[in-house]
């Protein structure tokens, strides 16, 4: 990502931000100076393109993975600083997900990409703005817990909207550009409307979606066509790799899993049928003893910012080695996150639909007895309701919404917060590249009808038009994509897309009336490795939580992350 921070206050401000950051891995700092604020930037931990331009007084300082006028690096750059002169970003001119912070011509912005995809921290008062969680938190002098956040965080794996955990920090949203005057902060209003889809026949569509992967992936690999690239059993990872291999590009192709699933199973068969190798990486292979826990979550807590999307601060260290593996040499890393923007993300009928129905069809995980009095359902899902609105650009709107506009919740709402954070951890090593969230890829999949979303019917017709013998290799579908997808396929999407609303928000509660529930991201869990890093009478999350009460291991373990961090945070903390 390299790493922003920007401050009203001096040289002790600095000084805390410079240790934070050191924690998570940075070893390289520059200050910059701008009237009435101190910042600090620093580049990729393991290398990539540059990410700092100075010229003169000017300057361009990116955290994330930027591009502009097709560039990366110092071209890019250059382009984004001049086309501040007039103090407004020329979003046709720009991609990536990051975090800019350009001085040009004696004015100086703040601003996030498109969706705000990247994340950018700040307080209340608007004097504090950092890439990093804990960097910020650590200048608070008093912190509190935001209910709502936690909640979310707990239930739904990550905070949404511009909510974090704590109620004194928050994110710069998409919709605002910062002016940093001597004086404090300006606020200008961003508008990014996408592009309205002109009517296409079934040749064009193919056609202008294949011409926004190449749009966007080109500039990544012009100038080096090295790129790390996953692989799975499933249809995302192998569209972005046949678009990657159309581009001429040599990916370093890995996946991830235990020994025998079928991910492993299916992309090894691949890579054996095609002719290149496939990576294996088992993240939960080696043991590690309970006496050496300890150390282990702190390195895991510190890495990961203190909150990593899923709380997973409590394993054996497997996913920053399988992150390390990935980030090697400072290749790009292309991920397949986001792919449902192709697809039928809600299971939701042809028909208009209002944004409390979609947070109550999805957001709706949680079993009501697991969370003290604090929680009230009912306001729980009307907050998430109001930030769905907010990020449609709808504020207050309760009428049902058509149904082109609720696929828009998928990348403006659901992938801000999901693989927002992803984006922010991963982007800190090297470049991070998602292309299915690319503003240009998701106006074009913004006009795409219904039928052809779902099961991946549209997905797969991509794939196959750009590399038609990857798509005809086995899947963990038990059907290839050179065809249509199966029946057993499409019977599984319909047998969600009939239930209605009200089921549909109680498919968590019945799950876990079957017993407990477990997740792929795994923790050590067992009492003899978590009572070495938390009090197990869980005194922060008390408030919160009847704890004795989760039979849910992937909820258990985002408490446990939140109690683990309360403890960092220690006196600081109230409430």
């Amino acid at each position: 990502m390299g790493a922003l921070f920007v401050t009203r206050d001096g040289d002790a401000a600095l000084a805390s931000a410079r240790a934070g950051f050191s924690r998570q891995g940075f070893t390289d700092f520059t200050e910059l100076a701008i009237p009435g604020w101190r910042a600090l930037h620093m580049p990729y931990i393991v290398g990539g393109p540059d990410l700092l331009l100075r010229d003169g007084d000017d300057f361009a300082a990116v955290a994330g993975t930027l591009v502009a006028d097709g560039r990366t690096g110092r071209p890019a750059l250059d382009a984004l600083m001049r086309m501040m002169d007039d103090g407004t970003p020329d979003w046709s001119r720009l991609g990536g997900q990051f975090a800019a912070l350009v001085r040009r011509r004696g004015r100086s912005f703040l601003f996030c990409d498109w969706f705000a995809h990247f994340q950018l921290f700040r307080d209340s008062d608007d004097r504090l703005f950092s890439t990093s969680l804990l960097a910020a938190a650590e200048l608070l002098p008093r912190l509190s817990f935001d209910a709502q956040g936690v909640y979310e965080f707990a239930f739904n794996v990550t905070a949404l909207g511009d909510d974090t955990v704590l109620e004194q920090v928050k994110l710069l949203g998409p919709d605002v550009m910062l002016e940093l005057t001597p004086d404090g902060v300006v606020r200008h209003p961003l508008s990014k409307p996408l592009p309205e889809p002109a009517p296409l026949t079934p040749a064009e569509r193919l056609d202008r979606h294949r011409a926004a992967l190449d749009e966007v992936l080109a500039p990544h690999l012009r100038d080096d066509a090295h790129v790390h690239c996953p692989l799975s059993g499933g249809l995302d990872s192998r569209l972005l790799l046949a678009a990657v291999r159309r581009l001429g590009a040599d990916p370093s192709v890995y996946v991830y899993g235990p020994p025998g699933s079928a991910d492993v199973r299916v992309a090894r068969a691949v890579g054996d049928a095609l002719g290149f190798a496939v990576e294996w990486i088992d993240k939960q292979a080696a043991p590690i003893a309970p006496d050496a826990f300890p150390a282990m979550v702190a390195h895991n807590f510190h890495e990961n910012d203190g909150m990593p999307t899923f709380g997973n601060i409590f394993d054996n260290g497997g996913h920053l080695r399988a992150r390390d593996a990935r980030h090697a040499h400072g290749w790009p890393i292309a991920s397949g996150g986001g792919g449902e923007v192709y697809r039928d993300f809600f299971y939701l009928p042809d028909r208009p639909f209002g944004a409390e129905a979609v947070a109550r069809t999805f957001f709706a995980r949680f079993l009501r007895t697991d969370a003290t009095e604090l929680f009230d359902p009912r306001l729980f899902i009307e907050r998430i309701r109001d930030k769905i609105l907010d990020a449609l650009g709808r504020p207050g709107d309760r009428a049902p919404l058509p149904r082109s506009v609720v696929e828009q919740i998928y990348p403006r709402f659901r992938c801000r917060a999901l693989f927002g954070r992803e984006i922010s951890l991963e982007a800190r090593h090297s470049p991070y590249l998602l292309p299915f969230l690319e503003p240009r890829v998701v106006a074009e999949t913004a006009e795409l009808p219904p039928a052809l979303r779902r099961a991946g019917r549209f997905e797969a017709q991509l794939l196959h038009a750009i590399d038609p013998e990857l798509a005809a290799q086995p899947s963990a579908y038990g059907h290839h994509f050179a065809g249509p997808p199966s029946r057993r396929h499409r019977l599984q999407e319909w047998s969600s897309r009939v239930r209605p609303v009200w089921l549909r928000q109680r498919s968590y509660a019945l799950h876990r009336r079957r017993g407990p529930v477990t997740d792929e991201h795994g923790g050590l869990l067992d009492p003899d490795y978590l009572g070495r890093v938390i009090d197990l009478d869980y005194p922060a999350m008390r408030r919160f939580f009847h704890v004795e009460r989760v039979a849910d291991h992937g909820l258990l373990r985002r408490i446990a992350c939140l109690e683990y961090l309360a403890a960092q945070l220690g006196s600081r903390l109230s409430g």
